[in-house]
């Protein structure tokens, strides 16, 4: 981990995970990727809301609190199935048991968001919708062959090809869904000082 005096860039995504950092690459800013080294465990009936929302709090606070002049971004997915939380199934045999009790089903997942700079935290939530395909068994394996989504909570890629699992899907921000808000993350950036198009039209400056 660098030292707040190492750090190379004013944006820092409180995070190591790859689909979080592609999406905030597409923003074309330089920016740093640090582990908040957050527990995640959701706490004694704790709602999937809840345990989302107070995740990215905890991360964009366990790295602002290292580097307190940069802008910190922190993000947290839940799944939630019926209320109950459904987090990352690590390997086939999860992802199997996952599925499975998906199918057929229409369930919420709660991505959010929070941004701190200067001490000040501001935070949000992309709620999307997503009713899944009564799959069978076969399809399930064939799926999971492919696409190996064994880090990602629901364990299906609708970036991917579990877009095929999937009969509709309903959000504000078409990126929510992957795994980190977009639309909401520049809103959060905006209201705490840092314009984006700014940022940009002084990189091309120089």
């Amino acid at each position: 981990m660098p030292s707040p005096a190492q750090a190379a860039h004013s944006l820092i995504l409180a995070s190591t995970s790859r689909y979080r950092k592609a999406l905030l690459s597409r923003l074309t800013l330089p920016f740093d990727c640090i582990s908040p080294l957050v527990d995640e465990t959701p706490h004694a009936n704790e709602a999937p809301l809840a345990l989302a929302q107070r995740l990215a709090l905890a991360k964009a606070q366990a790295v602002a609190a290292l580097y307190p002049n940069a802008f910190v971004i922190g993000s947290d997915q839940v799944l939630d199935l019926n209320g109950q939380c459904l987090g990352k199934p690590g390997n086939h045999a999860g992802a199997v048991t996952q599925l499975r009790s998906l199918r057929g089903q229409t369930v919420l997942f709660h991505s959010a968001v929070a941004v701190i700079h200067a001490g000040r935290a501001l935070s949000s939530v992309s709620t999307i919708h997503v009713r899944y395909k009564p799959f069978t068994d076969a399809q399930i394996e064939a799926y999971l062959r492919i696409d190996q989504p064994y880090d990602c909570a629901g364990s299906a890629k609708s970036e991917a090809l579990g877009i095929a699992l999937c009969e509709s899907i309903q959000s504000d921000d078409p990126t929510a869904l992957e795994g980190l808000p977009l639309t909401h993350t520049l809103r959060l950036l905006t209201e705490l000082g840092y314009e984006v198009f700014e940022q940009l039209a002084a990189r091309v400056a120089a």
